[in-house]
């Protein structure tokens, strides 16, 4: 089965459900979107794309967006998806690594993607699909993409990408788990504001509806407000980041609600970013529904883990493994102990490899076809999995272990606090804590009080030698923290406080 096969599916089961809707007014059903993707696939051949070909999309989400990420499965290419606010260098990159034989924009919703689309001498195509930018290149097919669906480039801690291949099991298999997990339906209408762009987007919301025949109301961007107006008119499943939902808390209390307005939904999930117990558990009380949380990355379609509580509770766990997917714990990998280690993941959602980087595929694998995660966790008495961090980030001061996750929850609890991120500095032989703290800039906490409040819940070794409060931290597009840019692109309200 290919990817392409859910969307037919669908549109011979149910023609007439509602399949998307976007910022642009379209309201497809799912014969609709079928359609769409039909005639962009005959497009993109008449333009000379061939199956093992790249196509690159610039994209923010919108339907037609959705109907060229059909159509290069139905073509038996490999679809690109890249989020059209890069720059002009990382952009080139991008080309020059996967010499795609076209590129796509969704020129009518996004400014960015239109200048990309005009500095790359792109001509308009219409259709069933809507309108698109198209600039065409030489048809260079790759066997390695036989069977790939979606190369993914990440950006990762470290800002240098890599594209992850899915082939299209791995995608339908990420959607299906997640479908599932979600008890997803075709009366469910799920809010698509994580890019499709990114492997959360792509399997657990576009996917996984589309194999539920579920209806996505998609957004190219975050707003609290459009989300708080979406979340008063219908929306039923809630997938988000935790930045996200944060600043959706933050921003409906600003008028004046102290519970979600949100009577049809039943389904609200946090992945891509640490959980900490008191947002958590604000989160809950305000949305009056368990928080699921999850846990999962690129090169595995998205899923690994996810909890599935009835309940509020204290749990912030990610969760036991999806059903298919197996994970142990390392503990002879940097930054272990006894018990905590390397979280190492095997399954159908495990990717084929990375395009064109045979040493990053070999480095990724252990012989026995386990996938190095590069996370540091460990699994409880109930077989639920916590997440302690990057081994990349693990800081090592004084000779202790010090999980950068622990430390943003004592500074997430306090409550003129947005979000945190925190990071380790060399100095001197040894690493020092650096926290970094996005608060309101009409009402932020004082650092004398912020560094007296952490103190009641951190050992003096896990303390931040460095605070420093800001109104924006560096974020993707999905709200995941840019930590290897937090020097370099953070304004600070105040001068860095040295505890």
């Amino acid at each position: 089965m290919k990817l392409d096969d859910a969307l037919s599916q669908q549109a011979a089961a149910l023609p007439d459900r509602l399949a998307v809707t976007d910022v642009l007014g379209n309201t497809w059903s799912f014969a609709q979107l079928d359609a769409a993707a039909s005639d962009l696939c005959d497009q993109l051949q008449q333009a000379g794309v061939q199956a093992c070909d790249c196509v690159l999309l610039l994209v923010e989400n919108c339907a037609p967006a959705v109907a060229a990420i059909f159509a290069c499965a139905r073509m038996d290419a490999a679809v690109i998806p890249i989020n059209a606010r890069l720059t002009a260098g990382e952009l080139d990159r991008v080309i020059a690594h996967a010499t795609p034989a076209a590129i796509l924009a969704t020129a009518e919703v996004s400014a960015e993607a239109t200048a990309h689309a005009n500095r790359l001498g792109a001509n308009t195509i219409t259709g069933q699909f809507g309108s698109l930018a198209l600039a065409t290149r030489s048809s260079s097919p790759d066997p390695v993409l036989n069977d790939v669906a979606v190369i993914l480039y990440t950006t990762g801690t470290t800002g240098t990408p890599k594209g992850v291949m899915l082939t299209h099991s791995n995608a339908l298999f990420g959607g299906t788990v997640s479908a599932k997990a979600r008890n997803l339906s075709n009366n469910d209408i799920v809010y698509g504001v994580l890019p499709v762009s990114h492997v959360f987007g792509l399997t657990s919301i576009l996917i996984a509806s589309t194999l539920a025949g579920a209806t996505i109301r998609l957004t190219p961007r975050f707003d609290p407000k459009k989300l708080l107006e979406a979340l008063s008119h219908g929306i039923t499943v809630l997938a988000a980041v935790p930045q996200m939902l944060a600043k959706l808390m933050h921003y409906a209390e600003s008028q004046g609600h102290s519970r979600l307005p949100a009577a049809d939904l039943h389904f609200v999930s946090a992945g891509a970013a640490p959980l900490d117990l008191d947002w958590k558990q604000r989160t809950e009380s305000y949305f009056n529904l368990p928080v699921q949380n999850g846990y999962g990355m690129t090169e595995t379609s998205a899923g690994i883990c996810l909890t599935t509580h009835k309940v509020q509770n204290d749990d912030i766990s990610v969760g036991r493994p999806l059903p298919g997917v197996e994970v142990q714990i390392d503990t002879t990998a940097p930054g272990s102990d006894n018990q905590i280690g390397e979280i190492l993941v095997r399954g159908g959602n495990v990717m084929k490899g990375y395009f064109r980087n045979d040493e990053a595929t070999r480095a990724a694998f252990l012989p026995d076809g386990w996938l190095r995660t590069g996370d540091l966790g460990f699994f409880d008495s109930d077989n639920n999995l916590h997440i302690k961090g990057r081994s990349k980030e693990l800081i090592i001061h004084g000779g202790f272990n010090i999980y950068p996750p622990e430390v943003e929850a004592a500074l997430n609890d306090h409550p003129k606090v947005i979000q945190s991120a925190v990071i380790g500095k060399t100095e001197h032989g040894d690493e020092t804590v650096c926290a970094f703290v996005e608060v309101s800039k009409s009402d932020p906490p004082e650092l004398d009080e912020l560094r007296a409040y952490i103190a009641k819940s951190l050992a003096p070794y896990k303390r931040p030698k460095q605070l420093l409060l800001t109104e924006k931290l560096p974020a993707t597009v999905t709200g995941k923290i840019l930590k290897h840019k937090l020097f370099s692109d953070v304004v600070p309200l105040t001068p860095i406080k040295h505890c």
